[in-house]
């Protein structure tokens, strides 16, 4: 049974930022970054990682990845980076939460989407906060297919659904929907040229604006 427990019982959280090798990433994004798409990704997960350290309420972002390039960058942004297992995205999900309860066992964890390139760290609070009322729980997306959060109290077994029609998947497991006002910066992942567009109308970080500025200019990455 979904349990409600008191917010206030839980720490800072660390989150689980799975990001893939850069020939694999953002694939759908090739039609408008062209030969920025390798930049484009990297940059969008390096901005979601630094509004998620900027959040009052993470402790620490555990990045899972397999490639080197991504791995340099985000290290420098502040993530702690593990390797990944090479067995699908929730097994890579899964191997950064088992690092994440070695780095803080009486943390709660929970797993974000490297794809939030509006990212704000206030909204973010919001959510970490609605979803610590309850074991397990979870942000869907705009378009309410996917999802971009979940997350598990401490000692709560950590089983992200994540890929496709997360969110129903979630749901039937489940978990709680979080539908907190003001957050939608956390729901606004980046998959699509339409994606990107809104995200640009909502605000992003300044790397992912810095690659589209030189995409829009036609300069050679």
């Amino acid at each position: 049974m979904l349990k409600a427990m008191p917010a206030q019982e839980c720490s800072t959280w660390t989150l689980v930022v799975p990001v893939k090798t850069l020939v694999a990433a953002k694939t759908r994004l090739s039609r408008a970054a062209g030969p920025y798409r390798a930049a484009l990704a990297v940059a969008i997960a390096c901005d979601t990682v630094e509004a998620a350290l900027s959040c009052a309420a993470v402790a620490r972002v555990v990045v899972v990845t397999g490639d080197p390039v991504a791995a340099e960058a985000l290290g420098a942004v502040g993530a702690h980076v593990v390797g990944d297992p090479e067995a699908g995205l929730n097994a890579a999900l899964r191997h950064g939460a088992a690092e994440a309860v070695r780095l803080a066992p009486g943390d709660p964890v929970g797993a974000l989407q490297a794809d939030l390139p509006a990212l704000r760290p206030a909204e973010l609070a919001r959510v970490l906060a609605a979803a610590a009322e309850f074991d397990q729980a979870f942000l869907p997306d705009v378009a309410e297919v996917g999802t971009t959060f979940y997350g598990v109290r401490p000692g709560v077994p950590f089983t992200p659904g994540f890929g496709g029609e997360s969110r129903e998947r979630h749901l039937r497991r489940g978990a709680k929907e979080l539908c907190p006002d003001g957050t939608e910066s956390v729901r606004r992942d980046v998959d699509t040229p339409d994606d990107l567009w809104a995200a640009l109308a909502l605000g992003v970080g300044p790397r992912t604006l810095a690659v589209v500025e030189e995409l829009r200019k036609g300069n050679p990455p």
